[in-house]
């Protein structure tokens, strides 16, 4: 099965950032990777003029929102890095390991990376109100926080365009719609950090026992992230 690597843009960020960041774009991708009976809705970013498209689907929206708390949860402990979240699509196959066992295998067929540069600044956290589209509360902020939060909202539209051209090139290696419940393919979060090279080394585990060689861009993005 061919499998499609996307990587989306790296974006600089500060934690009181990465909620929103991180539910735009995965929701931007699960919208996209819809192919069940879907309620779409309209989300307006917190702190970005930003409107979104949203699957409302609970399971998805738990997962989503679980990932992003354990991706927050990282960051705190490991500040300044460069982190990284990957959303996989795959299929379920049963495959015949004996007269009498079967084994249940995923087969992906599509990875998409989302790379954040983190920096923390610990007085724009404890002042973030998540009611409030309001970046610079306190008076007298510098003008510069202005200026990279303005130019964060314009790259996090260019990676928004992205999803959409990624979508709209790509689609033969799509699996065919066979009994699909649900909303989405099955679907997989993982969260690491640029610095883990744990991680290159599961992503080749889950390609290779499946039979899916690992095409040349995921040889790249392990090769820049210092993973192999």
């Amino acid at each position: 099965m061919n499998c499609e690597v996307f990587k989306l843009k790296e974006l600089d960020v500060e934690q009181f950032e990465i909620q929103d960041v991180l539910q735009c774009i995965l929701h931007s991708i699960m919208f996209h990777r819809a192919f069940g009976l879907i309620y779409p809705k309209n989300v307006d970013s917190e702190i970005f003029e930003i409107t979104y498209m949203q699957c409302s689907d609970f399971v998805i929206e738990r997962k989503v929102d679980e990932k992003i708390t354990q991706f927050i949860d990282k960051v705190k402990k490991h500040p300044n890095q460069k982190h990284q979240i990957c959303v996989s699509f795959y299929e379920s196959k049963n495959k015949q390991t004996s007269w009498f066992t079967k084994k249940v295998e995923r087969c992906y067929w599509e990875h998409w990376y989302i790379n954040l540069s983190v920096a923390h600044n610990p007085k724009a956290d404890s002042g973030k109100s998540h009611h409030s589209k309001v970046v610079n509360l306190e008076e007298g902020a510098p003008i510069e926080r202005e200026v990279r939060h303005s130019g964060l909202e314009s790259s996090l539209r260019e990676v928004l365009l992205q999803i959409i051209n990624f979508v709209n090139e790509k689609k033969d290696h799509i699996p065919s719609i066979e009994n699909l419940e649900g909303t989405s393919f099955p679907f997989e979060i993982t969260i690491s950090s640029l610095s883990d090279s744990a991680f290159g080394m599961e992503l080749l585990k889950r390609m290779l026992p499946h039979g899916n060689r690992p095409c040349s861009a995921d040889f790249q993005f392990l090769k820049g992230s210092d993973f192999v």
